[in-house]
Formats: C-alpha cells, structure tokens, sequence
C-alpha cells in the first residue's frame, strides 16, 4: 500500500461518521430511545432540556418526556406519535453521528425510506410485549431493500415484562430469522428500556442475564467500512469551470462531489456516456493541488486531454468504468400521493444527469407481510415497493445498487412539476432473492 494510501487509512480510522436511522412500529419509543441516547451521552443542551421539561409539565408529566426532543413539529406533539423523518447530530469521544428518526406509521414507510437510504446502520425498536409485528417485517424489508449493512433489533420497554430474558429470546429468534432470509448481513440484539435507560447508554443491573453491548457502545464500535479498494470510483460531474482570465488563460476543471472509491494524478479515466478517454493531469481540493482525492471530497479534477464534457458525465477508472444502458431495471419505492402507471412519461435523475424516460413495466409490487410478488399490477401507489422497467432517452451509466448505493439509485421525477414519484435502486432487489422475469414488451415506445 503507497504511503499516501496509508496516510488516507489513518486520516479515515481517526475520526469517523457514522449515520443509522431508527424505525419500528408506532409506539415502541423510538422517539424515546433517540431522547435517552441524547440525554444520557450529554449531548443535549441546557436550554434544550428546559424546554423540554417545560413542555412536559404542561401536559401533566411529572418526568421530562425525552421524545419530545426529536419530535419537533406541533402535530407530532399533539399526536404524540413521529410524522416526519427528524435528524439529529451529536458526537462521543469515539465517533460522530447523524442520527435519523424516522415514523413508525405505515402510511409514512417512505419517510423510513429517505432516513435509511443513507443509513450504515439501523435500529429497529420492538416493544417487548408485542413482539414482532408486521411493520417490525416492513422495516427490515426496507432495510434489506436499501442494503443497511447492520442492523440493531433493540427490544424496548424490557421494563414492562419484567425484564425476562425468554421474552427477548423468543423476540430476538423470530426477529433474526426473518432478517437473515431478506440478505441482512449482521444483525445485532440489545435488550432496553428507553424510559427507565436500561442498556441504551450505560449497562442495566435489571438485565445481568445479558453480556453484550449497549445500545451507544455497539454505535461507537460497528465497523464502518473505508476500504478504498473495494469501492469502484466514480466522479459525477457536476460543474466545469472556465475562468479564462489572464491568470488562468486554458484552465479547464470539472468540478463535483467524488461519489465512491478515490482517484489519483496520472490515473487513465473514461468518460461516459460517451466513452472518450484521457489522464487525471491534475487534482484541486480547497485551493490546493492535490495527489489523491477520496469520496465524499468535493473536488475538480483536470484532464491531460481536451474533451467535450459537461454535467451529467461521469468519470470512472477505465479499467472499472459502469456499462452504459437505456433500459434500466429496478427495484422502485413509490413516495409520491399520485400513482405511478405502466406508460407514464417521467424524468429520470442519476447522480447530476437527468434525462427522459418512459415506465415500461411493472412486472410485481412486493408485499411485505410474507415477500410474495404480486404481479403485474399496473401501477404503483403511495408506500408500495415494486420492480419497474424503465427506458431512458439517454445512456446512463449505473451500477447495481448492491455494488454502489450512490451510482446505482436514482430518482423518478414528473416533469410537469417536479415532484418525486419514486426512489430507485437498480438491480436486484433482496441479497437472497431471485430476478423477477420480465416479458419483453414489443410495442412501439417513443425512445
């Protein structure tokens, strides 16, 4: 490994991000749970938990209600149940966070959908009493569908069964077993209470039956992958910067956001769609010349050769560039209150390219209860998750959404006013499930 690669390593492992969204059915205290890890860590500020705890007396508690610190919008107060996805930052000495609290409700499924798209991790709470239930198995599902790579099942309200550990044997059993048949690669269980702080940021004495992490220090210590090496490069081009002034006559950068992998000075890139090569002459970060770039760095990037690029090209190893294609098959989740329709005319955003696309199919909606295809039902609503054939009137350069979360995602926009219809993953959908057949549609589309 080069020195500046090593370097990179220690730079990463010094100081890392972590994002992980919580989920789970209505009422099983994800709110609550976000509150005490915030809490507990001393990551709350003063005038934060005064208001808090003024709001609570105001409705009768005694206690400070610690979800109300996540739940900010006036409905969810009211309601006492989380509508909207609510982001929180905090650190440890140990690592940084952005925290995503997404609704439990399913009619705001796609709501978990935006917070876990970008999740490495995610909570799943279950309460103790209830056990799994079918929106526990919607939220795996969804996991599994936008690869979060772990998975915390965090049996809550411990408190309430008397802290019996067959309770959450059984939960934690049944829980595993149905994540593991969706493809979900490591799958954590961590018996809590929220309310009373049971094994979320210190160990409960309630629970000496139980030896494993809590809930903020299998947080601190979940691996968190920066393995340049496996990640395929790629640089969405965004911006190309042409000062031509006297200081700099023939300066010509493309200026984006890295979105996988890293390149280097020298590197021999292709650029796509138009598959045109040249060489990596030289690296901009902040001002500066650098030798290597890594993602998510913003950065603009010079070539040796004088190319016909613009934004919506991607810039790619050339001995690792995407294939290029106009027929994208997918695994779309349906976010818009308007239906999406077998013939529907959308626009398509990848990365920085937007381009013209028509649906041509809807082979099968999933369902989530069981993981059965419904086939084709012609169209997709609000919260349902479905395999799409989309054709597109341009080349897109996309990878599999299992090699590349960011390159293999993509957006379906209405153009008549663009409101999002659906968050796209290409590619297959589950780890472990088969490709749904797709009948190949001979009739005259437009692209």
């Amino acid at each position: 490994m080069s020195t500046s690669t090593e370097q990179l390593t220690e730079q990463l492992a010094a100081t890392t991000l972590l994002r992980f969204a919580t989920a789970g059915s209505v009422d099983d205290g994800k709110s609550t749970l976000v509150g005490r890890l915030l809490h507990d860590s001393k990551s709350v500020l003063v005038d934060q938990l005064e208001a808090v705890e003024h709001a609570s007396r105001s409705r009768g508690q005694e206690a400070p209600d610690l979800a109300l610190l996540t739940d900010g919008l006036r409905a969810e107060r009211e309601q006492g149940i989380t509508i909207d996805v609510a982001y929180r930052y905090f650190a440890t000495p140990r690592r940084r966070f952005i925290l995503a609290d997404t609704p439990g409700h399913v009619q705001y499924t796609r709501n978990m959908v935006t917070g876990a798209s970008t999740a490495e991790l995610a909570v799943v709470l279950v309460d103790a009493r209830n056990g799994v239930v079918e929106q526990t198995r919607r939220h795996a599902a969804v996991a599994a569908l936008l690869r979060v790579p772990h998975v915390v099942l965090a049996v809550n309200k411990m408190d309430l069964v008397e802290y019996r550990e067959p309770v959450f044997a059984a939960i934690a059993e049944e829980f595993t077993t149905y994540a593991s048949e969706l493809g979900v690669p490591e799958i954590t269980a961590i018996p809590i209470s929220a309310l009373a702080g049971d094994n979320v940021v210190e160990p409960s004495a309630n629970m000496d039956w139980y030896g494993g992490p809590t809930v903020l220090e299998h947080l601190e210590t979940v691996p968190v992958s920066h393995d340049l090496t496996a990640c395929h490069a790629r640089f969405p081009v965004q911006y190309v910067i042409r000062p031509q002034t006297a200081e700099h006559p023939d300066y010509r950068g493309y200026a984006g956001q890295i979105a996988a992998g890293a390149f280097r000075v020298g590197e021999e890139i292709t650029v796509l769609p138009s598959g045109k090569t040249s060489t990596i002459a030289g690296i901009d970060a902040l001002g500066e010349s650098v030798d290597i770039a890594w993602a998510p760095q913003s950065v603009t990037i010079r070539l040796a050769d004088d190319i016909d690029i613009s934004r919506g090209d991607l810039l790619a190893p050339s001995g690792d560039a995407p294939a290029t294609t106009q027929d994208i098959e997918a695994t779309v989740c349906h976010v818009a209150d308007r239906a999406l329709a077998v013939g529907q005319r959308v626009l398509l955003k990848h990365t920085t390219r937007t381009v013209k696309a028509i649906v041509k199919e809807i082979p099968s909606r999933l369902t989530l209860d069981d993981l059965s295809q419904h086939p084709n039902p012609g169209q997709l609503v609000t919260n349902d998750i479905g395999r799409v054939v989309v054709r597109t009137a341009e080349p897109l350069a996309l990878d599999a959404y299992a090699d590349s979360r960011r390159t293999g995602s993509f957006l379906l926009i209405d153009p008549a006013d663009g409101t999002t219809l659906a968050a796209g993953m290409a590619g297959e959908s589950f780890a472990t499930a088969k490709a749904v057949a797709v009948v190949e549609d001979e009739e005259g589309w437009d692209f």
